[in-house]
Protein backbone atom coordinates (compact mmCIF):
# COMPACT_ATOMS: atom_id res chain seq x y z
CA UNK A 1 0.00 0.00 0.00
CA UNK A 2 2.84 2.35 0.58
CA UNK A 3 3.83 2.71 -2.97
CA UNK A 4 0.79 3.07 -4.19
CA UNK A 5 0.14 6.04 -1.45
CA UNK A 6 3.64 7.29 -2.96
CA UNK A 7 2.61 7.09 -6.50
CA UNK A 8 -0.75 8.71 -6.02
CA UNK A 9 1.37 11.90 -4.13
CA UNK A 10 3.72 11.97 -6.91
CA UNK A 11 1.34 11.60 -9.70
CA UNK A 12 -1.00 14.53 -8.44
CA UNK A 13 1.61 17.13 -7.15
CA UNK A 14 1.45 20.50 -9.17
CA UNK A 15 4.41 19.84 -11.14
CA UNK A 16 3.23 16.47 -12.73
CA UNK A 17 -0.66 17.95 -13.51
CA UNK A 18 1.20 21.37 -14.66
CA UNK A 19 3.39 19.56 -16.80
CA UNK A 20 0.69 17.68 -18.55
CA UNK A 21 -1.51 20.38 -19.08
CA UNK A 22 1.52 22.12 -20.99
CA UNK A 23 2.00 18.96 -22.98
CA UNK A 24 -2.04 19.05 -23.89
CA UNK A 25 -2.13 22.29 -25.03
CA UNK A 26 1.61 22.41 -26.66
CA UNK A 27 -0.03 19.39 -28.99
CA UNK A 28 -3.27 21.53 -29.64
CA UNK A 29 -0.84 24.39 -30.41
CA UNK A 30 1.06 22.44 -32.90
CA UNK A 31 -1.85 21.16 -34.73
CA UNK A 32 -2.86 25.27 -34.86
CA UNK A 33 0.78 26.21 -36.39
CA UNK A 34 0.76 23.03 -38.56
CA UNK A 35 -2.86 24.52 -40.50
CA UNK A 36 -1.41 28.22 -39.72
CA UNK A 37 1.90 26.97 -42.36
CA UNK A 38 -0.22 24.29 -44.79
CA UNK A 39 -3.71 26.26 -45.23
CA UNK A 40 -3.00 29.99 -44.76
CA UNK A 41 1.06 30.71 -45.32
CA UNK A 42 2.20 28.55 -47.77
CA UNK A 43 -0.84 29.37 -50.02
CA UNK A 44 -0.25 33.03 -49.63
CA UNK A 45 3.32 33.89 -49.59
CA UNK A 46 4.69 30.62 -51.44
CA UNK A 47 2.39 29.89 -54.29
CA UNK A 48 4.76 31.79 -56.84
CA UNK A 49 7.58 29.90 -55.55
CA UNK A 50 5.45 26.30 -56.06
CA UNK A 51 4.38 27.14 -59.39
CA UNK A 52 7.84 27.81 -60.10
CA UNK A 53 8.83 24.02 -58.97
CA UNK A 54 5.60 22.69 -60.27
CA UNK A 55 4.24 21.95 -56.90
CA UNK A 56 0.83 22.01 -55.85
CA UNK A 57 2.03 21.54 -52.30
CA UNK A 58 5.29 22.78 -50.25
CA UNK A 59 5.34 18.78 -48.99
CA UNK A 60 5.41 17.89 -52.67
CA UNK A 61 8.80 19.48 -53.11
CA UNK A 62 11.29 16.82 -54.06
CA UNK A 63 14.98 16.40 -55.01
CA UNK A 64 14.74 12.71 -55.77
CA UNK A 65 13.66 10.48 -53.43
CA UNK A 66 14.77 13.31 -50.65
CA UNK A 67 11.31 15.54 -49.72
CA UNK A 68 12.58 18.53 -48.55
CA UNK A 69 9.61 20.22 -49.06
CA UNK A 70 8.29 18.47 -45.77
CA UNK A 71 11.84 19.91 -44.23
CA UNK A 72 11.17 23.47 -45.42
CA UNK A 73 7.47 22.98 -44.29
CA UNK A 74 8.60 22.19 -40.67
CA UNK A 75 11.30 25.08 -40.62
CA UNK A 76 8.56 27.17 -40.93
CA UNK A 77 6.65 25.84 -38.60
CA UNK A 78 9.05 25.68 -35.89
CA UNK A 79 10.71 29.79 -36.83
CA UNK A 80 6.54 30.16 -36.22
CA UNK A 81 6.76 28.70 -32.80
CA UNK A 82 9.80 30.11 -31.80
CA UNK A 83 8.66 33.68 -32.31
CA UNK A 84 5.73 33.08 -30.64
CA UNK A 85 7.31 31.39 -27.73
CA UNK A 86 9.22 34.42 -27.94
CA UNK A 87 6.77 37.38 -27.81
CA UNK A 88 5.22 35.15 -24.69
CA UNK A 89 8.57 35.32 -22.55
CA UNK A 90 8.84 38.89 -23.48
CA UNK A 91 5.71 39.59 -22.32
CA UNK A 92 6.03 37.81 -19.16
CA UNK A 93 9.25 39.40 -18.60
CA UNK A 94 7.59 42.71 -18.99
CA UNK A 95 5.32 42.40 -16.45
CA UNK A 96 8.15 40.42 -13.94
CA UNK A 97 10.05 43.88 -14.59
CA UNK A 98 7.32 46.00 -13.51
CA UNK A 99 6.01 44.19 -10.76
CA UNK A 100 9.84 44.29 -9.72
CA UNK A 101 9.95 47.55 -10.46
CA UNK A 102 6.82 48.68 -8.33
CA UNK A 103 8.16 47.16 -5.06
CA UNK A 104 11.36 48.67 -4.54
CA UNK A 105 13.55 46.20 -1.30
CA UNK A 106 13.48 48.10 1.57
CA UNK A 107 17.17 48.44 2.84
CA UNK A 108 18.86 46.13 5.40
CA UNK A 109 18.33 46.88 8.87
CA UNK A 110 22.02 47.23 9.67
CA UNK A 111 22.35 50.32 7.03
CA UNK A 112 19.29 51.77 8.03
CA UNK A 113 21.12 52.20 11.78
CA UNK A 114 23.90 53.75 9.80
CA UNK A 115 21.94 56.24 8.07
CA UNK A 116 20.65 57.19 11.65
CA UNK A 117 23.93 57.43 13.14
CA UNK A 118 24.70 58.96 10.04
CA UNK A 119 22.06 61.81 10.42
CA UNK A 120 22.96 61.89 14.07
CA UNK A 121 26.60 62.91 13.93
CA UNK A 122 25.94 65.66 10.87
CA UNK A 123 23.15 67.27 13.60
CA UNK A 124 25.88 68.08 16.36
Amino acid sequence: MGMLKEFREFALKGNVVDLAVAVIIGAAFGSIISSLVDDVITPLLLTPALEAANASNLEELTWGTVKYGKFISAIIKFLIVAFILFLIIKGINRFKKKEVAAAPAAPPEDIVLLREIRDELRKR
